[in-house]
C-alpha cells in the first residue's frame, strides 16, 4: 500500500501538471470573440448629398451573420479539460491519502509529508466545489494548479519519509480532533490565498496597471467576485482554525500538563489567527480598503507556511516529531 500510495502521488502530480499547461492554453487564447462573416457592404446615401448612382434612403443591408471565434472555441475546450484533469488528479490525490493512511495502519497526518499531502487535496477538493457551483472563475485553476504541482513536488523530494507507527506522544483522539481541524482549515485558507493574490493583481489592471504582475490578470474575472471569494473561504475557514487551536491547548493541558507554553508552533499559530482575525476585521470595517485587507490575508497564509514549514526546519520544541 505505501509503494502504491507513493506512485499515486506521481500520477496525481503529473495530472496538475498537465491540467496546468491546459489552463494556461485557455489562458493564452484569450476571451471568447466574436468577428463578421467578410462580405461587401453598402453604405447609405446621405440627404442632399450628391453621388453617381447614389440614391436616397436605400435600405440597410440586413446585419451580416457573426460566428465565434475559433480560438475561443479551443480556449473553452482546453479550460474543460483542464477541469477534468484537475478532478483526476483529486481523485488520484485522495486515492494516495487513503492508501498511505492504510498502510500506515493510522489517520495519515503522522509527519510533515503527510501533512502537506492531505492540506493540499483539502484544497484541490475544496476548489473543484467552488468550481461547480461559479464556473465562471474556472481560469483560477491555472494558480489553484501551480500551487498544487509546487507543493507536492517540494512534499515529494524534500519531506518524504517511510510509514512508520504513530509515536506515543500523538497517540490520543486529541490526535483526530485537533489535527483533522487544522489540516481542513490550512486546505481552505490555502485555496484562500489564491483568489486572494488574483484579486490584487486584477484589481490593479482595472485601475490602469500594465506592469507585471498585473497583466497576468487581463483576462482573470472581475476583482469584485474574486475579492467576494476571498471572504467566503477566509470566514468559512476561520472559525474551523479557531476551534483547533483551542483543541491544541486542550491536548496540551491534557499531555504536557499546560494549555499554554509558547511553544514556536504554538506561537506562530497564534499569529496566523491574530492575522486572520485582522482580516476578518479589516473587511468587515468601510473605511479600509479592500486591498489593503486582502493584503492582510496574504500576511496570513505566509505565517501558516512559517508554522509548517519554518518552525519544523529552524526551530525545536515540542512539536517537534515533524519527521523530516
Amino acid at each position: 500500500m505505501s509503494a502504491l500510495s507513493d506512485q499515486l502521488v506521481t500520477f496525481a502530480i503529473l495530472a496538475y501538471l498537465v491540467a496546468m499547461i491546459s489552463h494556461a492554453v485557455e489562458f493564452a487564447l484569450g476571451n471568447a470573440r466574436k468577428v463578421a462573416v467578410a462580405a461587401p457592404a453598402r453604405e447609405l446615401v446621405g440627404a442632399g448629398v450628391g453621388g453617381a448612382g447614389g440614391t436616397i434612403g436605400e435600405p440597410v443591408p440586413p446585419a451580416v451573420p457573426q460566428r465565434p471565434d475559433r480560438s475561443a472555441a479551443r480556449a473553452a475546450l482546453a479550460g474543460r479539460i483542464a477541469a477534468g484533469l484537475t478532478a483526476l488528479a483529486a481523485a488520484l490525490h485522495l486515492g494516495a491519502v487513503v492508501t498511505r493512511g492504510i498502510a500506515a495502519e493510522r489517520m495519515p497526518w503522522g509527519n510533515m509529508y503527510e501533512f502537506v499531502l492531505t492540506v493540499t487535496w483539502i484544497g484541490a477538493a475544496a476548489w473543484l466545489v467552488v468550481l461547480w457551483k461559479q464556473p465562471v472563475l474556472r481560469r483560477l485553476g491555472l494558480f489553484l494548479t501551480l500551487v498544487m504541482v509546487l507543493l507536492l513536488a517540494f512534499a515529494e523530494l524534500k519531506l518524504y519519509v517511510q510509514v512508520v507507527p504513530l509515536m506515543p506522544a500523538l497517540q490520543s483522539y486529541w490526535f483526530v480532533i485537533h489535527v483533522s481541524t487544522i489540516i481542513f482549515a490550512s486546505g481552505i485558507f490555502l485555496l484562500g490565498v489564491v483568489p486572494a493574490a488574483a484579486y490584487l493583481m486584477r484589481a490593479g489592471w482595472e485601475q490602469g496597471r500594465r506592469s507585471f504582475p498585473y497583466t497576468l490578470a487581463r483576462r482573470l474575472p472581475a476583482a469584485a467576485g474574486l475579492e467576494r471569494l476571498t471572504f467566503t473561504l477566509h470566514a468559512f475557514a476561520f472559525p474551523i482554525f479557531t476551534f483547533a487551536v483551542i483543541a491544541g491547548a486542550i491536548w496540551a493541558e491534557a499531555a504536557w500538563g499546560r494549555a499554554w507554553g509558547w511553544d514556536p508552533k504554538e506561537t506562530w499559530a497564534f499569529i496566523s489567527w491574530v492575522v486572520y482575525a485582522g482580516y476578518l476585521h479589516a473587511r468587515a470595517t468601510p473605511s479600509v480598503r479592500r486591498n489593503v485587507a486582502t493584503w492582510i490575508a496574504v500576511v496570513g497564509f505566509l505565517t501558516m507556511l512559517m508554522n509548517l514549514f519554518g518552525v519544523n526546519f529552524f526551530f525545536t520544541g515540542l512539536h517537534s516529531y515533524a519527521g523530516v
